[in-house]
């Protein structure tokens, strides 16, 4: 294909890439490294394939991949700025759960639309973390939310904050409106109006709040939301709440 003009094409079929910097106007940029590793080792593209490139400030660029040996770069074309956002500004609030279920709520949460991640260590929290670990699973997590947004075309990165204490996540949070997911919580979703600021969805661990923290949270101004008559998994319970408040406020 010729290095000349980036034309337009099929957005849907294509790679996407984030780009971690600012992206220039036009001309042609190196691809970072690990972008560069991934397209030409792991997906083989090659020299002059589409491309999509977005920096998170909410715009993407099409672009044609340009192989120098072993390094990619990318011939930057028309700049496009396209929302996938929701309307509905949804933080997840998330307590530690264990294993690689973190990973898989991260990156399912960004793809139905969540616009911040907030890990917390609760009571029963399986997995503990602190210091330079818990450093790097925040780090990591961030990098799953990058590569969600890369497969699902949003162009604004969710921030995945650092691990925070309940008791400090509350503090921080006062005046926010405040959802905390509780089996038998006294109200259903269907009765709640649609929120006029951003809403916090608070979900527990593997063992769920202690009564203890429940109390907390509603002294904090959440109120106890309910899901119906059966009790969810750490991993299902917060999607299924996003999936159904995108369905009645947001999206979908």
């Amino acid at each position: 294909m010729p290095r000349g003009k980036v034309h337009a094409y099929n957005l849907t079929m294509i790679s996407r890439f984030h780009f971690d910097g600012v992206l220039p106007p036009d001309g042609e940029v190196p691809l970072p490294d690990a972008v560069s590793h991934h397209a030409l080792r792991v997906l083989r593209l090659g020299d002059g394939e589409p491309l999509v490139l977005f920096d998170g400030s909410g715009v993407e660029v099409e672009a044609r991949l340009v192989v120098r040996g072993k390094q990619g770069f990318a011939l930057l074309g028309e700049r496009n700025e396209r929302s996938r956002e929701s309307p509905l500004a949804l933080i997840l609030v998330q307590a530690l759960a264990s294993g690689d279920k973190m990973d898989w709520i991260v990156q399912k949460a960004v793809e139905l639309g969540v616009a911040r991640v907030i890990p917390l260590q609760a009571e029963r929290s399986v997995l503990r973390l602190s210091g330079e670990r818990a450093q790097k699973r925040q780090s990591h997590w961030q990098q799953v939310a990058i590569s969600a947004c890369e497969q699902c075309g949003r162009n604004v990165v969710p921030e995945v904050e650092p691990i925070q204490p309940l008791t400090a996540y509350l503090g921080a949070s006062a005046g926010a409106h405040k959802l905390v997911l509780a089996p038998g919580g006294e109200r259903p979703l269907a009765e709640l109006p649609r929120p006029e600021a951003a809403l916090h969805l608070m979900i527990g661990p593997e063992g769920g709040w202690t009564d203890a923290e429940l109390e907390t949270c509603r002294g904090a101004g959440a109120i106890a939301l309910g899901l119906g008559p059966r009790i969810l998994r750490t991993e299902t319970a917060g999607l299924a709440a996003i999936a159904a408040m995108q369905a009645r406020w947001g999206d979908l």
